[in-house]
């Protein structure tokens, strides 16, 4: 299938030629004609996917046909700065050959620029939960004329505790309003939102939930916790690591971990939430610039970061919650290219481990060769009701491893476009 197939304009067929794209990820195939319908869509897809040229692309032909409206038309709402960045900046390419108008909105800086872009007329906005809410109270966005309204990366709005923020925000929206929904996994609690706010949708789900990214190949060290750094820096001496995202627990974690890592010559820069913007903006760029070859960064930065030719995702300290694993892991092995994730895990982390693979449906294979392996006996290997599945180390040998209808109240009803 070609994007032509799916009965894109020729701006946007241009567009996505601009941008390199050849075909249609599954997501976009599944996902662009029934948003062109004006169908309300609940989309479960991995992070990596092409989720937000799935909606990005139908949104502004949608628009096209009538570009000369000058109000908040469709509002993405977000659940991190990063993300809503980065789909702002896509956005702006797959428009580029329209009339039409967008902002993002986002904490963490002065508002004065960003009301200024308001005020100039906006046709799509992206926005932060926080930073609208701020704006919608002080009388400067009004949401009342929305007409497609997308909620971005739903499970990780849930883990950050803004569920209650974005009802607020629904509240707002118009009865008759166009709603996507998409989510990495789907929690009860989005499952519960989705009946609230969905009207007869229709859902695509091109992987199965909490799946890893296929094209990436894990691994697992066992090393005591107070030798992590030293086997991180063994591990980033091999030139085959050459853009790597390394995640930690703590913001503390990852400030220390930069600094060492400074010390030992190699340079790394920190991303987390205690980060001004302007730091965490300044040190994306110069990762994704190659300018800085280590990015240091808490789970903060595990979702909607899209930097590509990351080979490397190395969690120095492995997850609590195991669905931050896959999303960690996504990181890398993006747009079909191949990806390696290593994991650091010591004596009290093994529980963490066990989740993961309970989570993930597979073994990950253990490194024993390594100068700081653990003198502490592996545990166990987890019980799994699926067969495990083949798969290549990094030395070339073989291992084993493991639509209802909805209404969002009582008025509402479907839209007639």
């Amino acid at each position: 299938m070609q994007f032509h197939d799916l009965k894109l304009n020729d701006s946007l067929l241009r567009a996505v030629e601009k941008e390199g794209y050849t075909e249609p990820t599954p997501i976009q195939a599944q996902a662009i004609p029934y948003i062109l319908d004006g169908k309300d869509v609940i989309g479960c897809a991995q992070t990596g996917t092409g989720k937000t040229a799935a909606f990005a692309l139908p949104i502004i032909q949608r628009l096209s046909t009538n570009p000369r409206r000058r109000h908040i038309r469709v509002l993405v709402l977000s659940p991190t700065r990063e993300l809503a960045a980065q789909i702002g900046t896509n956005f702006g390419a797959y428009a580029r050959h329209t009339p039409l108008k967008h902002t993002v909105i986002f904490g963490g800086v002065g508002q004065q620029p960003q009301v200024q872009a308001i005020r100039r007329k906006v046709d799509i906005l992206v926005a932060t939960p926080g930073r609208l809410l701020d704006l919608m109270n002080q009388g400067i966005v009004h949401l009342d004329k929305v007409e497609v309204f997308v909620l971005d990366e739903a499970d990780r709005m849930l883990d950050m505790g803004f569920i209650h923020d974005v009802k607020r925000v629904i509240k707002t929206l118009p009865t008759k309003c166009q709603t996507l929904l998409f989510s990495a996994t789907m929690p009860q609690a989005i499952q519960e939102l989705g009946q609230r706010i969905l009207i007869d949708p229709v859902r695509v789900e091109v992987t199965p939930q909490a799946s890893t990214v296929d094209n990436v190949v894990q691994s697992v060290f066992f090393v005591e916790r107070n030798k992590k750094r030293n086997l991180l820096t063994h591990l980033l001496k091999d030139s085959a690591v050459e853009r790597v995202l390394v995640f930690t627990r703590t913001k503390h974690r990852a400030n220390n971990l930069c600094k060492q890592l400074s010390r030992a010559r190699m340079q790394a820069e920190a991303i987390h939430g205690n980060k001004s913007q302007t730091a965490r903006t300044r040190a994306l760029a110069n990762f994704r610039d190659g300018k800085t070859r280590i990015l240091v960064a808490t789970d903060i930065a595990a979702r909607g970061l899209d930097v590509d030719a990351v080979t490397h995702v190395i969690n120095f300290d492995l997850p609590n919650e195991p669905e931050s694993y896959v999303h960690r892991i996504g990181r890398t092995a993006r747009a079909g290219a191949s990806g390696i994730a290593y994991s650091f895990c010591d004596i009290d982390e093994r529980k963490y481990l066990k989740d993961i693979e309970k989570l993930i449906r597979q073994h990950i294979p253990v490194i024993e060769n390594h100068p700081f392996v653990s003198d502490a006996t592996a545990p166990e290997p987890t019980q799994l009701q699926s067969k495990p599945k083949q798969y290549r180390n990094t030395s070339g040998k073989k291992r084993r491893r493991g639509g209802r209808n909805r209404r969002r109240n009582s008025n509402r009803h479907p839209s007639s476009e």
